[in-house]
């Protein structure tokens, strides 16, 4: 009787899978990378976005370049309030039309807000807002009470001709607000909660 041997033969490799184990391993990598990919396209459609900063209008608290995150489903869950910096449809027409814009609630449905002086006032208070680094320079406006289901929105920015907000294009219905800027991803060395 002839005994066979479990000593490899010479050329053959000990770690060689069937073909079918190989493939069986190949679609579960594939399976597991989609529903991945499909998990973070759900939550960017409706959870989160990234906004990246364009212009001055937002300045000292936001410069330009700088990678925002955005929470979608703030404004679903609860209410806007005043001093949430907000992700916007542009609701102005004309040249200067951005698709979105970046800016910070003023005023909630309900109050009054005014710039007399270069100064704001809510609700007759003077409010003071330690992201500004300047007066108003555009000169006064108001007093302007803040309709049901809308916001009163402005940049930081404060210097003459450096933001186009409610004061230019009015107040702005809740259905525009996209979401609430939780903080800054990007400079490292920006980042902040908002």
């Amino acid at each position: 009787m002839k005994q066979t041997s479990s000593i490899p033969q010479p050329g053959r490799s000990r770690s060689v899978k069937p073909e079918s184990a190989l493939r069986r391993e190949l679609w579960e990598w594939l399976r597991a990378l989609g529903i991945a990919f499909t998990i973070v396209i759900l939550l960017w459609a409706f959870v989160f976005r990234l906004s990246t900063v364009k212009g001055e209008s937002m300045e000292p608290t936001l410069y330009e370049h700088e990678w925002l995150f955005v929470n979608k489903v703030a404004y679903e869950l609860g209410q806007p309030k005043a001093g949430d910096v907000v992700i916007l449809k542009d609701p102005s027409d004309g040249p200067d039309k951005k698709k979105f814009l970046v800016k910070r609630i003023i005023g909630v449905p309900g109050d009054t807000v005014e710039g007399r002086g270069g100064q704001l006032y809510v609700n007759g208070e003077l409010r003071v807002e330690p992201y500004t680094d300047s007066p108003i320079e555009d000169g006064d406006f108001g007093p302007i009470k803040v309709e049901d289901g809308k916001y009163f929105i402005m940049g930081d920015n404060r210097r003459l001709g450096a933001s186009k907000d409610s004061r230019t294009f009015g107040e702005v219905p809740k259905s525009l607000l996209l979401g609430r800027t939780e903080f800054i991803m990007w400079p490292i060395v920006r980042w902040k909660s908002l």
